[in-house]
């Protein structure tokens, strides 16, 4: 079956429904991922050799469990959660329960690009506000974050795109949104009308995401 704009017009209660589940979705993940992924991201990089908070100890750890996270495929953690889920909403299914493990995928991701956007600062700068007497809180709040931020915004922007992404593979296991309407429609029933739609409002989405993200970005730039 080709596409059926009579038929898609039948399935725009179930297509709103589904484009709502995936906002709520990432938009709840978006938020834990930088309320944790920002000051984990930013420990990470103080911790490191030669900088002003050098925690070698904290720096191996914190790292480590980033990296033990990020290294686990999506759809393996997705499932190795369901306890831990059930446990904080109560369900295994549904966007609210999808958001759990969207977050927990989302942190560490977010946290390696905070640390390589610190990583791009001149260090010169931050030895310079030490000269001045700056404590390490001011470092953070008026150097780190504030050169950095164009980085950062850039960040959350791919961060944002990767949860869009791994939403709709978190609808295989009844994550609902977009993907879960893609494959129970578009694949199960073979329904080619869904299936393009879907696709295509994921690459609106994506694109709308990115160019956002990217003005946000260079207007935040001091640099320009």
């Amino acid at each position: 079956m080709g596409f059926d704009f009579a038929h898609l017009m039948e399935l725009i209660p179930d297509i709103n429904k589904a484009f709502f589940q995936t906002i709520y979705m990432i938009a709840i993940s978006l938020v834990v991922s930088t309320v944790i992924g920002l000051p984990v991201g930013i420990l990470l990089y103080i911790t490191d050799k030669g900088l002003f908070m050098e925690n070698r100890a904290v720096q191996n750890v914190l790292g480590f469990i980033v990296n033990m996270v990020r290294s686990i495929p999506f759809i393996i953690l997705l499932v190795a959660l369901l306890p831990l889920t059930n446990l904080l909403v109560g369900t295994t299914i549904g966007p609210t329960a999808a958001s759990v493990s969207l977050s927990v995928a989302a942190i560490p991701f977010f946290a390696r690009i905070v640390e390589n956007a610190l990583r791009e600062i001149d260090k010169g700068v931050i030895e310079a506000a030490i000269a001045a007497g700056a404590t390490p809180w001011m470092i953070i709040k008026d150097v780190l974050l504030l050169e950095a931020r164009s980085g950062i915004i850039s960040g959350v922007t791919l961060t944002l795109i990767s949860l869009v992404g791994f939403s709709a593979m978190a609808g295989t296991v009844g994550g609902g949104g977009i993907g879960d309407l893609a494959i129970r429609f578009g694949y199960y029933r073979y329904d080619n009308t869904i299936m393009i739609s879907t696709v295509l409002i994921l690459i609106i989405l994506v694109q709308v995401i990115q160019l956002l993200g990217d003005y946000i970005a260079k207007v935040v730039d001091k640099r320009r």
